[in-house]
């Protein structure tokens, strides 16, 4: 376990995932599931983070592990805490991680018919392509030299 900012973190493999959790909940008193989200990490994949609170210690952990850019899957929390549903629909959704054993893993937020996870770096903002980036105000106006932020096709 690690601390930064004064926030504890417990790194974990994939296949460790549910055992971590169970662990955080049975063992060490962790009774509130917070939240659930991901991070794309760039070449060490997608980072999927989970946030549990101690109600008694008044302590919260973030639970933490990389799944593969591509067709990464983590087994479900729901079993754990049934409040992680709606946060790995959402987490599907943006970042593309399957949850194996999810109850209903459907669309939660984007309209039918949408290609690409969003929150991922290398998706490709259709709003960037129309007008150029950064902050340009007249057409053809751009600093050269400047680093295209992601979401900026090359």
């Amino acid at each position: 376990m690690t601390e930064a900012f004064a926030t504890l973190t417990r790194d974990v493999a994939p296949q460790e995932w549910v055992a971590a959790a169970t662990a955080l909940r049975d063992e060490e008193g962790y009774d509130f599931f917070d939240w659930l989200s991901a991070y794309d990490d760039g070449e060490s994949g997608i980072a999927v983070v989970a946030r549990v609170w101690s109600v008694a210690g008044r302590r919260g952990v973030l639970l933490r592990t990389h799944v593969a850019r591509d067709g990464g899957t983590l087994p479900t929390l729901t079993g754990v805490w049934a409040g992680a549903a709606w946060h790995e629909r959402e987490t599907h959704e943006m970042f593309g991680v399957g949850f194996d054993g999810h109850p209903e893993l459907r669309p939660l937020l984007l309209p039918d018919g949408f290609e690409g996870n969003p929150l991922r770096k290398d998706f490709v903002l259709a709003s960037r392509v129309a007008k150029e980036w950064p902050g340009a105000k007249e057409p053809g106006e751009s600093v050269p030299g400047r680093k295209r932020p992601f979401g900026v096709p090359r």
